[in-house]
C-alpha cells in the first residue's frame, strides 16, 4: 500500500542505490585499496626483495598470528602537500591491531619505500592513536623500525614547527601500562631512533643503523665523512651504548626475538605473566650443578652454565649480553613462570661491576617490577670496580641508581650467594633486608672486603711478610655462609643441587597473592635510558 505521506516516499526511494552504484562504490574502493597496498611500487619492493629484506607489510605479516591483522589508516595520505597524496599511501607508515600467541597487540611498521617513512602530520597521529588505545586497552606496542626521519619541507619553518612537532605532549610520554618492543631493521632516524629508546626490548638486525639523524647530515655539521657504522652500527649499540638488547642477522630472526620476550610478559602491568608449560627434561641436571663452580675462589666461570641448569629447559632469554658483561640480566621461567635473573659473571672481570653492569641491571630491574616478574640474584662477585675510569663514568651515581631502584621494588625479590659477596655489592646484589629471602651455598664467603687487601689497607702488610699469613687468617675468620646464618643474617644455607627446588618453593612463598601478582610499580616513570 502507497504511503500517503510523500516525503516518506522520497526517503524510501532515495535510500536504495543501484546495482551500477553499488559496483561503481566496490570498484572505487577496490582502486584505492590496491594503491595503498601498493606501496611504494613494484620497482622498490623488488628492490628490498632482491636485498633480501622484507618491507613493512611482509614484517607484520611475520610477526602476527595468521589473518589476524586489522589496519588502521590504509587510505591516510600526507595531508600537507596536495601534490603528494598520491604519492604516499598509507602514509609512509603502516599501523593496526593484531595477535600474537592469541593475544591482542598493536602494531607500527615503518614503510621506508613511501618517502622513507618520514613523520608527517598525517602518520603522527596514527602512531598517536596505537599508543592511546594500547595504553587504554592493555596491548603490547611493537614498532618495526626504518624511517628517515622529519618529513621535509613539512617541518620547515615556523609554521612547519607550529603545526608538526610537539601538538601531542604525550608523544614521548614513557609510563609502562604496557610492554613496548622495537625492531631496527634498516636506516633508523628519528621517530624509529627515539622508540627505540623508550621501548622495554630492542632488537638490531645487522647492517642497521640507528642515530639521532643521517651520516649525510652528521657529515656536512662535522664537515668530515661519517661511517654510518660507526654513527650507529650493531656494535656500538650492542657494545658501548646498549640501546640494543639482541643482535641478530635476519629480518625473520628479529621478530622472532620479539615474539619470545613477549612469551614472557603480561599484555599490561595490571595483570601477572603467563604462565606456561614446563618442557621435558627441565631441572635433570640441576644434581650436577655443584661442579660447575671452581673450588679456587679466583678462578673464572661463566655463570650461564649455572643459570642454563637451573631454570625451565631452553627458557633464558639474556638481554644486553654484549654490553656490561660482568653481569647477566636474562628473562627465564622457573616452573613455567617467568622470573628476572640478575647474576654477577666471574668470566669477565672477575664478576666485578662496572658502570656499564649497574646500568644494565637498573634497566632491567625497571622492567622486571614495572611487569611483575620476580627477580632472582645469583651472587659471585668481588665488589666494584674502582679506580680513576670508574669515577670518570659516574661509578658512585650508578651505584645508587642501582640501589635506589632495588629498594624500590614491589615483586619478589630472592638472592643466592655462591661464591663470595663483598662491601657495597652485597647490599646491592640483595644481600640483608634487599631481598625477601636470602639463601647461600656452603661455598660462600661473605665479608666487608676480599682479605687480603683488608690485610694489607689495615696492618700495612704484604703477601711475603712475616705477619701476613697471620693477620691474613684473622681477617678471613666468620666470613663462611653459616656465619652470617647465625645470627640471621640470611634465612637459608642449601645445597647447590637444591636450588631449583628452594626457588620455585621461595617463588610460591612470596607470590603476589593479595594483589593477583601485580605490584605497587613504584618505577614506571623511571627513565628509559640514563
Amino acid at each position: 500500500m502507497k504511503s500517503s505521506d510523500p516525503r516518506q516516499d522520497a526517503a524510501s526511494s532515495g535510500s536504495k542505490s543501484t546495482p551500477t552504484q553499488e559496483s561503481d562504490l566496490q570498484t572505487e574502493f577496490a582502486r584505492r585499496q590496491a594503491v595503498a597496498l601498493a606501496m611504494g611500487g613494484p620497482a622498490k619492493l623488488d628492490k628490498r626483495r632482491g636485498q633480501a629484506v622484507l618491507n613493512a607489510r611482509e614484517r607484520i605479516e611475520r610477526l602476527v598470528d595468521e589473518n589476524s591483522f586489522i589496519e588502521s589508516g590504509l587510505f591516510a595520505t600526507s595531508s600537507v602537500s596536495e601534490a603528494d597524496r598520491s604519492r604516499t599511501p598509507a602514509d609512509g607508515k603502516i599501523v593496526g591491531y593484531a595477535r600474537i600467541n592469541g593475544r591482542e597487540v598493536a602494531v607500527v611498521s615503518n614503510d621506508f619505500t613511501v618517502m622513507g617513512a618520514s613523520s608527517s602530520a598525517t602518520n603522527g597521529k596514527k602512531i598517536a592513536q596505537m599508543k592511546r588505545v594500547a595504553t587504554q586497552r592493555g596491548l603490547p606496542l611493537i614498532f618495526l623500525g626504518e624511517s628517515s626521519g622529519a618529513r621535509m619541507p613539512d617541518t620547515m619553518g615556523a609554521r612547519g614547527m607550529g603545526s608538526m612537532l610537539g601538538a601531542d605532549p604525550t608523544q614521548y610520554q614513557r609510563t609502562r601500562e604496557t610492554p613496548w618492543a622495537a625492531a631496527v631493521l634498516g636506516f633508523c632516524y628519528g621517530s624509529s631512533t627515539w622508540y627505540t629508546a623508550l621501548s622495554d626490548f630492542s632488537v638490531m638486525r645487522k647492517g642497521a643503523i640507528l642515530a639521532v639523524s643521517s651520516p649525510q647530515l652528521v657529515s656536512l655539521a662535522v664537515k668530515e665523512a661519517i661511517d654510518p657504522e660507526e654513527l650507529g652500527g650493531w656494535r656500538l649499540h650492542a657494545q658501548i651504548t646498549g640501546l640494543v638488547d639482541r643482535v641478530v642477522d635476519t629480518d625473520d630472526e628479529a621478530l622472532d626475538a620479539i615474539r619470545t620476550f613477549l612469551d614472557y610478559l603480561p599484555s599490561h602491568c595490571n595483570e601477572a605473566p603467563p604462565v606456561h608449560a614446563v618442557p621435558a627434561g627441565s631441572g635433570t641436571t640441576t644434581r650436577d650443578i655443584g661442579a660447575l663452580l671452581p673450588e679456587q675462589r679466583t678462578q673464572v666461570y661463566d655463570m650461564r652454565d649455572i643459570l642454563q641448569a637451573v631454570v625451565d629447559r631452553d627458557s633464558l632469554f639474556e638481554l644486553k649480553a654484549r654490553f656490561g658483561k660482568s653481569a647477566v640480566t636474562a628473562l627465564a621461567r622457573l616452573n613455567g613462570r617467568s622470573v628476572g635473573i640478575i647474576a654477577n659473571n666471574p668470566l669477565h672481570k672477575g664478576g666485578a661491576l662496572d658502570t656499564d653492569a649497574c646500568e644494565k641491571i637498573t634497566r632491567f630491574i625497571v622492567l622486571c617490577d614495572s611487569f611483575n616478574i620476580p627477580l632472582v640474584m645469583f651472587v659471585d662477585t668481588p665488589g666494584f670496580i674502582i679506580g680513576l675510569d670508574a669515577e670518570r663514568k659516574r661509578a658512585p651515581g650508578k651505584i645508587m641508581n642501582f640501589m635506589s631502584a632495588l629498594a624500590l621494588v614491589t615483586v619478589p625479590k630472592l638472592s643466592i650467594i655462591l661464591r663470595k659477596s663483598y662491601g657495597q655489592a652485597y647490599l646491592n646484589m640483595g644481600g640483608g633486608r634487599n631481598s625477601d629471602e636470602v639463601a647461600a651455598w656452603p661455598s660462600a664467603e661473605i665479608s666487608f672486603m676480599n682479605p687480603h687487601y683488608a690485610a694489607q689497607i689495615v696492618h700495612g702488610l704484604k703477601p711475603g711478610d712475616d705477619a701476613f699469613d697471620d693477620v691474613l687468617q684473622q681477617m678471613d675468620k666468620d666470613s663462611s655462609a653459616y656465619d652470617i646464618a647465625g645470627n640471621y643474617g640470611i634465612q637459608h644455607v642449601i645445597l647447590p643441587q637444591d636450588t631449583r627446588d628452594y626457588l620455585i618453593r621461595m617463588l610460591d612463598v612470596h607470590r603476589l597473592r593479595l594483589t593477583n601478582g601485580v605490584g605497587a610499580h613504584l618505577m614506571h616513570t623511571w627513565p628509559s635510558t640514563f
